[in-house]
């Protein structure tokens, strides 16, 4: 087992976490990020698909009996830290231009949200979580996004921020957003371009998932 200060990959990273992945999502996204990491658990998953993940990270308390002896020792980096999640671990070790995470919506309640609280601790990754339906990534400061007018657009402040956004059908100039107080979910797009600007880095976008390249652009573009 390896414990490396960190990971460097030049190129899109998917990451398959423990939790439900659905065999369409997985394989949309190692169509634009080919190279696959497992979080724990997620090696487990990627074998029953059939893919033999790049690297598995995580304290591998999750892993069952037989699949350490499918991986090769190098690929397999253990990570003991108890006081963070397996995800936490992976966006803490992989430095890659774009992850594309799945396996980690969408079944325990606890672990989904834990999955967007490491968004906002690691706000220097590109990352966007896929679930079945939905897509969900941390927002830059600034960002512009090209989508088809009439598309969903939600977003959900983890802690207080303002947040200015123009192309949207319901206003959001100025407007301080928490999760207590105001929120913006179920706001839909009226022009084909949104700008979005936040005072920090704690605002979470949430589009459907037939909007990633969109989404992908937006992130890797700028603005």
């Amino acid at each position: 087992m390896m414990n490396p200060p960190d990971i460097v990959v030049n190129h899109a990273v998917t990451l398959i976490g423990a939790g439900r992945s659905f065999p369409e999502v997985v394989k949309q996204a190692l169509t634009i990020a080919p190279i696959l990491f497992a979080a724990d658990g997620g090696a487990n998953a990627a074998l029953d698909m059939g893919y033999m993940p790049d690297g598995v990270i995580g304290d591998l308390d999750s892993l069952t009996p037989e699949i350490p002896g499918q991986l090769p020792v190098d690929k397999v980096f253990r990570l003991a830290d108890q006081d963070s999640t397996d995800f936490d671990k992976c966006l803490s070790a992989i430095q890659a231009p774009l992850i594309l995470a799945t396996g980690f919506t969408g079944q325990r309640l606890d672990h989904e949200l834990a999955a967007y609280s490491s968004l906002v601790r690691h706000p220097d990754q590109r990352c966007i979580l896929l679930g079945e339906v939905d897509l969900c990534f941390l927002a830059p400061i600034s960002m512009r996004i090209e989508l088809p007018v009439g598309s969903r657009f939600s977003l959900f402040p983890l802690s207080p921020c303002r947040v200015d956004a123009t192309g949207l059908r319901w206003p959001v100039e100025a407007l301080e957003m928490a999760p207590d107080g105001i929120i913006g979910t179920s706001n839909e797009t009226k022009s084909t371009e949104v700008i979005l600007r936040v005072s920090s880095r704690k605002l979470l976008v949430i589009l459907p998932r037939i909007h990633l390249k969109a989404a992908i652009e937006a992130l890797t573009g700028g603005i």
